[in-house]
Parts: C-alpha cells; structure tokens; sequence
C-alpha cells in the first residue's frame, strides 16, 4: 500500500519534573530532507536522533522539534541566578530614586523577573532514553498518518485508472466507425471535384489515411501502462518515482492519441484522458 509524503505526529511524555514534547511535520519532496530542532543539551546527539527515520521515513521534506520543560512547582529543579538578581534590584532601586513615595521593592516580583530563576538543565544521558522512545512513538504516529493519506490516494488513483481504460474501450469500439467516416470524407472530397478515381488506387490511399490515423497501438500501450500503474500500487516499498514517470508515459499516448484524431468524439475523449492523467500526477507527487 501507497504512503503520503504529508502526515503530522505529536507525542508527550513526561519522566518527574521533565515534560518532553515532539513534533513531527512532512510534506513532499523529492528526497528525505530531516531538519531537527534540539534542546543545545541534545545537540551532541543530533546524528544519532536522526538515524530514528532510517527504515521508516523515504522521502519527504521532515521537520522535527523536541521542546522540553521542567515543572516550575519542583523547588529541586530551580536555581537563583544571583548576578541577574542583584542588576534587577539595583535597576529599581534607580528607578525608585527618581520616584516620590515609590513603593518597596517586592522580592516575589524580583523572582519573577526572566533569568533570576532558572530551571536546572538535565542530566543528558539520563533524559535521551526517554527522548528516543518518545521520538520512535513520534515517527509511529507519523507513518500511520502518512499511510492513512495514502489509503485516500491508492483509491483515488485505481479509480481514474479504471475510468481511463472505459475511455479506451469507447475509442477501440469506435474505430470501425471511424474508419468509415473517413472513407467517406474522402469519397466526398473527389465528388465535389468531380473526377474519377482508379477504384485500385482510391483503396490504397484509403488504407494509408486509415493507417496513418490508426490509434490501435495507443490504446494497447495506455492499457498497459495502467496495468502497470496498479502492479506498482499494490508494491510495498516507496514507488512515488516510478509512478511519476508511469504518469509521463500515459500522458505522451494521450497526446499522441490527440494528434492522431480523426473525428470530434476521438478528440473529446483524448482530452478527457488527459484531464484524468493530471489529476493522478498532481496525487502521484505526494506519493513516497
């Protein structure tokens, strides 16, 4: 079964006062371009974070962040940043110099200051257990919401293959037709001129105009590349490439079959056909 490219994942766990929260986004792409956020304390292990995506993820442009947090209730965890505490103190202490009846600064107010209280950072080595299994769940949610896409996409595709090969059975059914109004168009054309042709000769120009405007080879290589549009859907590895040059080659016999038309009801369905054909491409370029 297909995947998308495009899914959203979100996991968050909390070990004591550390909660951890990852976000997984993709798009399309054409190669896996992972792009991850870190705490600086995890930077170290960026590479081995990475590899996470190794066997799971194909392609796609992937953007990951990690946002860790320390519960500000646990009293162990903060630390008084002194320095920043007295700069604070000695800013409002000018401040209240230039003030009448200026109110005694509140220590509580010191303490909420940004940077005079500071969660402890964590011990890395204690906390990348927990980010790993975190980030593995992340990518698990991740690639069911990508095969979820993919469901809707593998429906969409086997139904316009399906309409596809109805307008080639309409187009052979109408060859015999087409070929008779060619005859005569033709026999039409040397009346209004009124001249006689060689019987012989007129069948032989008939069999070459026919020849010429014969779409049969067309219509055999559209049902072929559509059989092998569906033998490539029911694949399990990632085939947005190969669907994407499937999709090149349907539309080079619609065009050819356009170009080759030799009535009005021809030309309608060959653009039909090409009209189902972008539709399956724009869907094939979210495909892994």
């Amino acid at each position: 079964m297909i995947r998308s490219m495009t899914g959203f994942a979100r996991v968050e766990l909390r070990q004591g006062p550390i909660s951890l929260r990852w976000e997984l986004r993709s798009v399309n792409h054409r190669y896996l371009d992972a792009s991850l956020r870190l705490p600086d304390s995890l930077r170290p292990h960026e590479a081995d974070l990475r590899g996470a995506f190794v066997g799971h993820v194909g392609r796609g442009k992937l953007d990951a962040s990690l946002h860790l947090s320390t519960d500000a209730a646990d009293a162990s965890s903060l630390q008084l940043n002194l320095e920043v505490a007295r700069q604070v103190i000695k800013a409002g202490e000018s401040v209240a110099a230039e003030l009448q009846q200026a109110a005694p600064i509140d220590p509580l107010t010191v303490l909420r200051w940004p940077g005079v209280l500071e969660a402890e950072e964590p011990e890395t080595e204690a906390l990348l257990p927990i980010v790993r299994k975190a980030l593995d769940q992340a990518i698990g949610e991740l690639c069911d919401a990508r095969a979820r896409e993919g469901e809707k996409i593998f429906v969409m595709l086997e139904s316009r293959c399906t309409e596809i090969l109805q307008l080639v059975t309409e187009v052979r059914a109408r060859l015999p037709e087409v070929l008779v109004h060619i005859r005569a168009r033709l026999l039409d054309r040397i009346e209004a001129l009124d001249l006689t042709p060689d019987p012989e000769r007129l069948e032989q120009e008939i069999a070459l105009l026919a020849q010429k405007m014969d779409v049969s080879e067309e219509l055999d290589r559209l049902e072929a590349h559509v059989a092998e549009v569906r033998t490539t859907l029911a694949q399990a590895e990632p085939v947005g490439r190969r669907l994407d040059f499937l999709m090149q080659e349907l539309n080079r016999e619609a065009n050819t079959l356009a170009s080759k038309s030799a009535d009005k009801e021809t030309t309608r369905q060959s653009v039909d056909l090409k009209v189902i054909i972008e539709q399956m491409r724009e869907q094939v370029q979210n495909v892994e």
